[in-house]
Parts: structure tokens; sequence; C-alpha cells
């Protein structure tokens, strides 16, 4: 004789089966999140993601180093320490075992997954080869657009820097910034109703901070 259960049972047995799905759907679906390394470790860690092939990111920019031997062009990280994951929170403990990864950054004692649009932005600019450096974290000044190019939609503090503007760009959950080179006509200020284009000449620009970099 089958068993029956009382229809308050059954609701719940359903409800929890629904949570558990959802959950399982959450812990899948794909997010960038900041992961934290031991100092100078960037490439060694990014190396490690793509074997475990786990997708990852790593920004850099290119320099001249002095040495003994001469001059010499390195690649170093645009984010120092930082190294950039994608990945559903169900791989996070693979992820943490990673040598050399300390720690994904967290918000309220979980990972805090990064904007899609702005990884992607940062990813095509670099592809397209726009000049980028590594700048101090800058979160106050005159807030603009940029509006053409690779890092379209973009946004960040204008600077101007020896006759050149740059649009310091910062990740707010790591606090780290970078600074790209823009001509004015690419950047609008969001700070003005009407949105109106950054003008340059030789009498100076209108609401651009005093760079300091």
């Amino acid at each position: 004789m089958a068993e029956l259960y009382p229809d308050d049972m059954i609701e719940s047995i359903a409800m929890a089966s629904l949570k558990e799905q959802k959950m399982n759907q959450e812990e899948s679906q794909l997010f960038w999140y900041a992961a934290y390394t031991v100092s100078r470790h960037e490439k060694t860690v990014a190396q490690h993601l793509l074997q475990r092939e786990v997708e990852c990111f790593l920004p850099l920019y290119e320099t001249v180093h002095r040495w003994k031997n001469g001059r010499h062009r390195v690649q170093l990280p645009l984010f120092p320490s930082y190294v950039f994951v994608r990945m559903g929170l169900r791989d996070k403990l693979r992820v943490l075992q990673v040598p050399g990864l300390v720690q994904l950054v967290t918000f309220q004692g979980s990972p805090a997954a990064l904007p899609d649009a702005e990884i992607q932005a940062l990813r095509s600019g670099l592809s397209a080869g726009i000049h980028a450096q590594p700048h101090r974290y800058l979160n106050v000044g005159s807030k603009v657009e940029i509006c053409r190019g690779p890092l379209q939609g973009m946004r960040g503090i204008l600077l101007r820097h020896q006759g050149q503007f740059r649009v310091v760009i910062s990740v707010e959950m790591i606090m780290r910034s970078i600074a790209v080179e823009v001509e004015a006509t690419d950047v609008v200020a969001v700070d003005r109703k009407d949105s109106r284009p950054v003008m340059g000449g030789s009498g100076g620009t209108e609401q651009v901070a005093a760079a300091s970099a």
C-alpha cells in the first residue's frame, strides 16, 4: 500500500527542491572576480589557472627597465597583485588552491562579482593596443565617459599631463586605477546635464583635474 504524505509536506519537499535547483544554478553561473595574489606572482597564478582550465585575465602593460646589461622592454601587471578570474562559485575551492593565489576579493563575506562589461571593455582596449599604465587610486575629480574607441562607455576621471589627456579608470572593488591616453574629442563630461565634449586648447581645459602622475 502506497504511503500517503500530507499536502503541506509535499509542498515543503517541492519548495526545498526548487531552492536547491536555484542555488545550483547560481553557483554554476560564470562571473568575473578579482583574485589577490602573492606579490610578483601574478603571471604564475595566471598560468596555473589556465592549466586548470579556469578562464582568467591578467592585464599587462609594456615599459622599459634598465639593468646592468642594458635597457629591456618588459610586460608588467596593470593591477599589481591582482588577477581577474571568471568562474562559478562552485569552483571557488579549486581556484583558491592555486599556488600563489591568496584570496578572492569579497564584499560582506562573499566573493564580489565585477561588472562583465568593464572587464570586456578593458580586454578589448588592451587588445586594440591602447596605451595604459598604472596610476594611483583616484576617485575624485572631473568625471568623463569615453564615447569612442574600444573603451567606449567606460567612465573615469580626466587629467591633463604634459599636454596630453588621460582618463583614470578605477576598479572600485580593489581600489586600483590605471591611466589611458585619449583625445579630448573622445570623452564627454558626465557631471554636466548637456554632456558636451571636453574641449582642449591653448587656454586650458574646463573642469580638468591637475595631474600629479
